[in-house]
């Protein structure tokens, strides 16, 4: 995508090359925050690399002021099959300028390729959580693994002897022929990316956000507990629940190099103005603990909200409930 002549491009930084799933997420958040094409999409080696480039970006002035625009990055965050991108939510939980405003989920499914006239086929390429979410055709192989960059990367660089993994555009995109289609193990898997900029750039989009009408957010916050020891996350999590404030996710992170001590990354379905968040944030900050967001957009733009009961096949296998007799909940509990 290209700017209008006259116009400041936005440029919004991805994990490459052409043809990633982040590269579509990338465009699909483009196409809605820039619908005249005033968007520039910059490719690059690793997640690190974008996190960097939106790090180091000197332009601090919204996007509609005239001057130059601030670059955004779009990365992994979770994946519905393989859950968060550990590389990405680090990145954000050690910068201190960087800050999710965003968020753009897609439809993942992988298709396999290779090579024309191909030879002996010798392993199969794709990123990490690529071969993961397609353990089955993996392992149907007998082919060794080859861990990849990107998805698009695999496809690139294939050899003749690589089955590659990635999005089905990556075929025409890289001159691959067709192996297997849909090769992921569940279908319907999804993925969550986050768009990126510098703090000093995130109030003028979110307010922006907010002048287009939305009135639904999300809200990713790092709380930091100050005293560790029993009851520090009961703690935690009563101080959303006695304000209302519902909290969506719970994941933990150590602190580096800091043995049996944690920082807890929780999501929440408000904004930190409004007022019940506002009264969760005071209580944390009263108990000591140290806080930091890190991320804030709207809340309809990622995962689906499912209604109704939960799909009995998507329970881990082996899990027990009240309704199984006593010595099947004796193995799952092991009580």
């Amino acid at each position: 995508m290209t700017a209008p002549a006259g116009r400041p491009a936005t440029r919004v930084a991805y994990l490459g090359p052409e043809g990633t799933f982040t590269h579509q997420a990338a465009l699909d958040w483009a196409r809605r925050y820039a619908p005249d094409g005033a968007v520039v999409a910059e490719p690059l080696a690793t997640v690190k690399d974008v996190h960097d480039a939106v790090a180091a970006d000197s332009a601090a002035g919204p996007p509609t002021d005239g001057s130059a625009s601030p670059r955004f990055g779009v990365v992994a965050v979770e994946s519905s099959v393989e859950g968060y991108v550990v590389p990405s939510l680090d990145a954000l939980l050690s910068s201190a300028d960087v800050v999710a405003v965003d968020e753009v989920a897609i439809d993942v499914s992988f298709d396999a390729f290779v090579r024309p006239d191909h030879g002996e086929l010798t392993e199969v390429s794709a990123h990490p959580h690529g071969l993961a979410q397609c353990a089955g055709f993996v392992t149907s192989t007998g082919l060794a693994t080859a861990p990849a960059s990107s998805n698009a990367a695999a496809c690139r660089d294939a050899g003749p002897g690589t089955v590659a993994l990635g999005p089905t555009i990556c075929g025409e995109l890289y001159g691959l022929d067709t192996y297997a289609t849909a090769v992921e193990d569940f279908r319907g898997g999804r993925t969550r990316f986050l768009v990126l900029t510098r703090r000093a750039v995130a109030g003028a989009y979110l307010e922006r956000t907010r002048a287009a009408g939305e009135t639904a957010w999300k809200t990713m916050l790092a709380i930091t507990p100050s005293v560790t020891g029993p009851g520090v996350l009961a703690r935690i999590t009563a101080a959303f629940g006695d304000r209302g404030v519902n909290m969506s996710s719970l994941i933990t992170r150590p602190l580096k190099a800091q043995e049996s001590r944690y920082v807890f990354v929780v999501t929440f379905d408000d904004a930190p103005w409004a007022p019940g968040a506002r009264e969760v944030l005071s209580d944390l900050l009263a108990a000591g603990d140290s806080l930091k967001t890190l991320g804030l957009f709207p809340a309809g733009a990622g995962f689906r909200t499912l209604d109704g009961p939960l799909d009995p096949d998507h329970v881990p296998v082996g899990s027990v409930s009240s309704a199984d007799p006593d010595p099947a909940r004796g193995r799952g509990l092991l009580w």
